[in-house]
């Protein structure tokens, strides 16, 4: 008997701790959305049978995986989990005779021109610009950094690895935190404290600064005391966390121009809700001398739904197999 589902493709997200799935309709509608847990599952290919049986799909013919990495040629090795394999093996594996692999903030920002008003929260800045570049960083396990460009037809999405830029400070407390991390990790990327253990990171150094000694605290314990008052230092840390991101959006907004927008994606900032409002990120987005005015029109953005990249995955999987 042929499934009812037989036709429709599968769109993946692959991060360090969750595996999500959906199905993409030929329009690129997303239905039967399922998470699993990486760590129950010996590889991708477990998961992905594992989701087919739950939602009673056939093997699909076609696929678009979004990974917490760059796929290096035929080899995807995560940084932040212990999956890898060869794109051609995982496809003669589960039988996806298409199978497409790319990195998960390649497929944010494919996804950035199919959001909606309410899929978004705007903080700060005006207007986008029609067909202006736009770009997404997330703050997650790591740091994402994409941006999405007009080819005259479409958005044309430019991946990177953003993330390991070299963190500057923007004041002297930011400094303190820099040269402590610097003894401890040598060169210290954006993503050294932009991320879930980038906020540990802070709040560990900011510790030290204060002569407490190196406390480790989990990164939802630090947000969950700042948001609750109950935490001075954890209130400090998460302000210069949102001031530290603001910093490097307006480098990615100056370097690629992203008039059309700056979003913010990943599973941290979504959870501070007001209190991210509230905080110097925006200030700290526009503060760049001479070009304030030029970054104060631009409008910044938190993403507020989690399945953005699979989104991205089924736009890809419209678009002609060239420019991607």
């Amino acid at each position: 008997m042929t499934s009812h589902l037989s036709g429709r493709h599968l769109v993946g997200d692959i991060g360090a701790t969750n595996a999500r799935f959906a199905l993409a309709d030929a329009d690129g509608k997303l239905s039967h959305f399922a998470s699993f847990l990486c760590s129950n599952h010996y590889n991708l290919d477990a998961a992905i049978a594992a989701y087919l049986t739950d939602v009673r799909a056939p093997v699909p013919g076609r696929a678009v995986l979004a990974v917490a990495t760059t796929p290096d040629g035929d080899q995807v090795r995560f940084t932040n989990n212990p999956w890898s394999f060869s794109i051609v093996h995982l496809a003669q594996r589960t039988g996806i005779g298409d199978l497409h692999v790319i990195n998960d903030f390649h497929a944010n920002a494919l996804a950035l021109p199919y959001l909606q008003h309410e899929d978004v929260l705007q903080i700060g800045g005006g207007n986008p610009v029609a067909h202006a570049p736009m770009a997404v960083l997330g703050p997650g396990s790591g740091l994402g950094v994409s941006a999405c460009v007009w080819s005259g037809e479409r958005y044309i999405a430019l991946p990177g690895e953003g993330g390991h830029v070299t963190m500057a400070a923007g004041d002297s407390s930011e400094a303190a935190v820099l040269d402590i991390l610097r003894a401890r990790f040598g060169h210290v990327s954006a993503e050294r404290l932009l991320s879930g253990p980038g906020i540990t990171n802070i709040y560990a150094s900011l510790c030290v600064i204060d002569g407490l000694g190196e406390a480790q605290l989990t990164p939802a314990a630090i947000c969950e005391s700042a948001l609750g008052n109950s935490d001075a230092r954890a209130a400090e840390a998460i302000a210069m966390f949102s001031a530290m991101l603001g910093t490097v959006a307006g480098d990615v907004a100056l370097t690629i121009g992203c008039r059309g927008g700056i979003y913010i994606a990943g599973g941290i900032v979504p959870r501070l809700g007001s209190h991210f409002a509230a905080s110097p990120f925006r200030q700290r987005f526009e503060s760049k001398g001479r070009f304030s005015d030029y970054l104060a029109a631009i409008p910044t953005y938190v993403i507020t739904r989690d399945d953005a990249a699979l989104i991205g995955a089924a736009a890809l999987m419209r678009a002609p197999r060239t420019g991607l």
